[in-house]
């Protein structure tokens, strides 16, 4: 059974390099598709079994070869969702300087917390260092909570439940960021034409509207 996987591997990646030869060869810009998301996808897809026969122990690149499954978006003629990912692309690329700031100010509260925290419980409670102190602080933050360490005084309990508290906004202030550029790119993309009334010149009437939303006029 192993030769038999092994011998299939070898058809399948050969079958991939004949399709990416014939890719490079039969596009005119075979630099744009070489460094392109799919020559690169296509590259990796057959690089780590040719790899295996130079170096020794690099069977473990095989797992890069997972990246062929994204190739059934072509063969399932998925290309279509790709402009769905293109709009969350956007919207992140449009809110990353945002959710940076978000992360240096998470950063720096941890860090905060952390040292406040080993002053606080010390090194008999298990908060044996800052470095430590710090991971307990992202690990509460981020509502893990593994449990390993644990505040023992009033005082280390009461920053705990706030920092718990802190924690929902880490889920909540990167997906609402996200969403309101998203939305943000909707609206520009499908502007909302609005029709003005003669009467009380009301302009937040819809295209659709047959009467004024404030004075009930006929619209023209």
């Amino acid at each position: 059974m192993e030769v038999f996987f092994f011998i299939l591997d070898w058809i399948i990646t050969g079958l991939f390099t004949i399709e990416y030869l014939l890719r490079i060869w039969t596009t005119e810009r075979r630099r744009r598709y070489i460094l392109s998301f799919y020559g690169l996808i296509d590259l990796f897809a057959i690089l780590p079994t040719y790899l295996s026969l130079i170096f020794v122990g690099s069977q473990a690149l095989a797992a890069i070869r997972v990246l062929r499954l994204l190739r059934v978006f072509r063969v399932l003629k998925l290309v279509q969702f790709m402009g769905a990912a293109s709009k969350l692309k956007a919207a992140l690329k449009t809110s990353f300087q945002k959710i940076i700031v978000f992360l240096f100010f998470i950063i720096i509260v941890s860090v905060f917390v952390g040292t406040l925290m080993f002053m606080i419980e010390g090194r008999e409670h298990g908060f044996t260092s800052i470095p430590r102190s710090i991971y307990w602080a992202i690990v509460t933050l981020t509502t893990v909570g593994y449990g390993d360490i644990a505040p023992q005084t009033t005082v280390g309990q009461l920053l705990a439940m706030v920092l718990m508290i802190m924690g929902y906004g880490v889920i909540a202030v990167p997906t609402g960021l996200v969403t309101a550029d998203l939305v943000r790119q909707n609206a520009d993309r499908h502007p909302v034409a609005e029709r003005t009334c003669s009467l009380c010149g009301n302009t937040n009437n819809k295209a659709s509207s047959k009467y004024c939303h404030e004075c009930g006029t006929k619209l023209d």
